[in-house]
Parts: C-alpha cells; sequence; structure tokens
C-alpha cells in the first residue's frame, strides 16, 4: 500500500473507535475534517483506485454516522456491528491492494534515457478484411520508443501506464478491467517530448508484437531495458487480435474473438491467416521506418535508424507473428519467440536467421510423452512445427525453458500481482529472466557482442534451461550453414 492508502485506513479505524465514546461536536468536526483532508489528499496525490473501494465506503458511512448522529446511547449489538463493519472494510482494502499493489518498475541497467512518441499508420496497400465498412484499409498503432540523453530527459514528466493495458489484462484473464485501472498511476521510465540521443550516429531497430488479447505496452520492462542499452523499439498494434486499439481521432477497434470451429485444422488456417496479416503489418512498419530514415515527418528519426540491423520480437500470437515474419521478409536479422506458436510458411520453410524460442515450464510439460493435462496455449500440431522450425534452420537457435513460468509470465503481470502472478519468484526476478536473455541475444546477433548468458546454464537465472536437441550454436560464424 501507498503511504496515504495506509493513513486513510488508519484514520477510519480511529475515527470508527472515536465513534463508540460518543465524541462532542468539537471532535466530530475534526474527525470529520480528518476523514475528508485525507481523503481528497490520498486521491489527489496517490489517485483514486479499484482496490480501496472498501475504504472509500467505510468513509461514506463515518460521513453520515458523525452528521446524522442519534441522540441516544448506542447498545452493545450497534458497537459490535460497527466494530466489525470497520474491520472488515480496512482489511479489505488492505487484502486488495496487497493483492494488486502500487508496484514501482525496475529500474534499466542501461546508460540511455527512453523517450517515445506514437502514431497512427495506414496502409493504402492493404484492406481491412474485418472492418464493417468496404474498402477500409488496414491501420495500425505504433509506439517508437528511443534512446534520449538523461541531461535531456532529467526534469521532464514520466509517461505512465496507459489505460489499454487494464483492458488487456481483463480480456486475457476475464476480470473487469476497472480492477486495473489504477495502472495508469504507475510510472514507467519513458518521457515525451526529446531528441534521439547523439551519443551513436544510428541504433539497431527492433519492432514488438504483443500476444493476442494483449497490447504494445505488455512488456514495457523487456523495451525499457532494451532501449536503455541502444535499441529503437517499435511496439505494435494490430486491431481485432490486439485488445483495445484506440486511434487519435477516437475511434476504437476492439479485440474480435474468431469463430468455434469443428476441428483443428479449420482453427489452424484460421490462425495461418490471422498470423500472416500480423506478419505484414510487421513488414510495412519496417517499410515506414525505411521511408522514416529518409525523412521523418516527426524531425526525430531520420538517420537514426540502423535499417542494417533489425530484429524481432513477440510474446504468444506475437512470438508466433516474430517466427512468420522471419520466414517471409529477410530484412529482418534475427527473431525470438517468447512462447509463440507456428502458423504459416515457417513450418514449412527454413529459416535463415538467427531465432531464439523461450518456453514456460508449464507449458513445456504439455510436451512430454506422458502428459495428461494439456496447457491451454497447446495444440496438436505445435510440436511438429517446433522440431521442423528448430531442425530445419539454417543459422543459430536457441531453445530456453523458464521452470516456475506460466504463459503470461513473459509479460509484465508479476509485477501487477506478485502474490497470484510471480510464482515462488520476486516480480523483480522474473521480468529480469526475459529482459535479459532477450537483451543477450539481440546483443548477440544485431551487435556482434559476445553474451555468455548464450552460451549455457547461469547461476543468475537457474530456473532456464537451454534444450540440447534444438539449441544449435556456433558462435564464430553465427550465418547461414
Amino acid at each position: 500500500m501507498r503511504i496515504l492508502e495506509w493513513i486513510l485506513v488508519l484514520v477510519t479505524v480511529v475515527v470508527a473507535i472515536l465513534m463508540l465514546v460518543r465524541p462532542r461536536r468539537g471532535m466530530r468536526m475534526v474527525m470529520i475534517s480528518a476523514l475528508v483532508l485525507f481523503t481528497a489528499l490520498h486521491g489527489v496525490i496517490e489517485q483514486f483506485r479499484v482496490q480501496m473501494l472498501p475504504t472509500y465506503l467505510l468513509v461514506l458511512v463515518l460521513l453520515v454516522m458523525i452528521v446524522v448522529r442519534q441522540k441516544n446511547h448506542r447498545s452493545w449489538i450497534k458497537a459490535t456491528v460497527a466494530s466489525i463493519m470497520v474491520l472488515v472494510l480496512s482489511a479489505g482494502s488492505v487484502a486488495l491492494t496487497w493483492l494488486l499493489p502500487a508496484f514501482t518498475m525496475p529500474e534499466p541497467t542501461g546508460p540511455y534515457a527512453i523517450g517515445t512518441f506514437q502514431q497512427q499508420l495506414v496502409d493504402e496497400s492493404r484492406e481491412e478484411t474485418k472492418s464493417p465498412e468496404p474498402g477500409d484499409k488496414r491501420e495500425l498503432m505504433i509506439n517508437v520508443w528511443y534512446p534520449v540523453d538523461h541531461e535531456a530527459a532529467k526534469g521532464l514528466p514520466l509517461e505512465h501506464y496507459p489505460a489499454e493495458l487494464g483492458e488487456a489484462i481483463s480480456l486475457v484473464f476475464g476480470i473487469p478491467p476497472q480492477v486495473f485501472s489504477y495502472l495508469d498511476t504507475i510510472p514507467t521510465h519513458v518521457v515525451t517530448g526529446t531528441k534521439v540521443s547523439a551519443a551513436e550516429s544510428n541504433y539497431p531497430v527492433l519492432l514488438f508484437s504483443p500476444g493476442v488479447r494483449s497490447a504494445r505496452f505488455q512488456s514495457m520492462t523487456a523495451i525499457e531495458e532494451l532501449v536503455s542499452h541502444g535499441y529503437i523499439v517499435v511496439g505494435i498494434d494490430h486491431p481485432y487480435t490486439s485488445a483495445q486499439v484506440t486511434f487519435p481521432d477516437g475511434n476504437v477497434v476492439a479485440y474480435e474473438a474468431g469463430p468455434e470451429f469443428g476441428t483443428s485444422e479449420e482453427l489452424y488456417q484460421y490462425n495461418v491467416q490471422g498470423v500472416g496479416i500480423r506478419a505484414a503489418d510487421a513488414s510495412f512498419v519496417l517499410d515506414t521506418l525505411t521511408l522514416w530514415n529518409s525523412h521523418d515527418p516527426n524531425g526525430l528519426l531520420e538517420g537514426k535508424l540502423n535499417l542494417d540491423r533489425v530484429g524481432i520480437f513477440g510474446h504468444s500470437y506475437g512470438g508466433a507473428t516474430t517466427a512468420e515474419t522471419l520466414a517471409q521478409d529477410d530484412r529482418f536479422n534475427a527473431g525470438l519467440s517468447l512462447e509463440g506458436g507456428f502458423w504459416g510458411e515457417v513450418s514449412k520453410v527454413s529459416l535463415k536467421q538467427p531465432f531464439m524460442y523461450i518456453m514456460s515450464g508449464e507449458t513445456a510439460k504439455s510436451l512430454e510423452p506422458d502428459a495428461t493435462e494439456k496447457d491451454n496455449v497447446f495444440y496438436s500440431e505445435f510440436e511438429p512445427d517446433l522440431n521442423h522450425v528448430m531442425t530445419h534452420s539454417l543459422n543459430d537457435t536457441y531453445y530456453l525453458t523458464v521452470d516456475g513460468f506460466f504463459h503470461q509470465s513473459f509479460t509484465d503481470i508479476s509485477l501487477i500481482s506478485p502474490e497470484m502472478f510471480a510464482r515462488g519468484m520476486t516480480p523483480e526476478h522474473n521480468v529480469d529472466i526475459t529482459r535479459s536473455y532477450t537483451l543477450a541475444f539481440f546483443d548477440r546477433y544485431l551487435k556482434g557482442e559476445k553474451q555468455t548468458l548464450l552460451e549455457g546454464r547461469s547461476d543468475r537465472f537457474p530456473e532456464a534451461a537451454y534444450d540440447t536437441k534444438y539449441t544449435n550454436i556456433d558462435n564464430d560464424q553465427g550465418k547461414q550453414r
């Protein structure tokens, strides 16, 4: 709990106790003032959130009881009921804020601060297949995060987690979005309104594709880490498969669930089509970045993009997007999939680029021959597709399993609720696993830097282990073989 939340809970408890001894008029005014003052301070400084709703209700009840005070002395029954109500409501706020705390993001470890801007893109060459309006073109929302100098960022207000993230979590876990409305009070390490650092002439480029029903902001800890180490990262929201995509004109495109299919083959082909659209999105974004590198309408990225060093990574459906993009577009030099599938050309051709796949321990159990329960992200065609991709690759491959992880562990969800989602490790350690291996992989293949984290097990991350069948590297060459 934040400091003013603790104070407000304590004030309500103290006021409730004083109510039992029938305070005089002067004391009642002090009690009213304390309740109103600390509620207002909490709302203005820390902002109201759903987790504190029991305490807000208690404040309201206490104010009513103070103002509409009965003349007769309270019976012991009324006093007992009042005491129980105070304890229950106060405990409710404490429990909810413990379960969904107002967390602090881990500090990025690189030398750069982080800037951002968002942009709507329209691909005039493609029609939007799911739009109710015939002839609509494919539209995307992206965020570009880029390295800036700490001096330039000093004093600028920090960006907060956007409201879209709460909508995404709601869709994934089936929890009302109001529960996560407080996320837009959590500061990131990102600023707006400053230029790209001139410390380097240009920077390697990474595209990020989120999971289905998710948002481009789902893995901010990994994005911040990468940018702080000198990458320009572009997060893509894919309308109709991402969560809620909000455009600058106020138009909102919500996630659209797919139809029910009678066979797994029909569902498989539907996903081939869906991931194909996303892969085309990634290629279109790279087309746009190529134009911006020559003439950026925002006046920020011109000449700053090293388009000879381009990578892509993504989670779940975004991981599938990553693999398929590598198969379809040779301009991408490396890719990392955080537990994604393999739908499309990638399951038929041989990847030419270095590729890393990271799987959660929970999902990995579904692949064991004697597994009686299958994780809900498992599908029957997955194992043969995985085997084809990893054994037919013409370049370095890594297959890493992380014990203690489940499918959503690759996002920032462990920070949002450590008690529900960190699962035997601190939330900071949880996000550090994903961001550290992601950084090591791209540092190796986009910057050519030796990475011990890619060479075997690490004492720093004992949960992570490389599979010897699918991990095949030639660090002296790192090219087609």
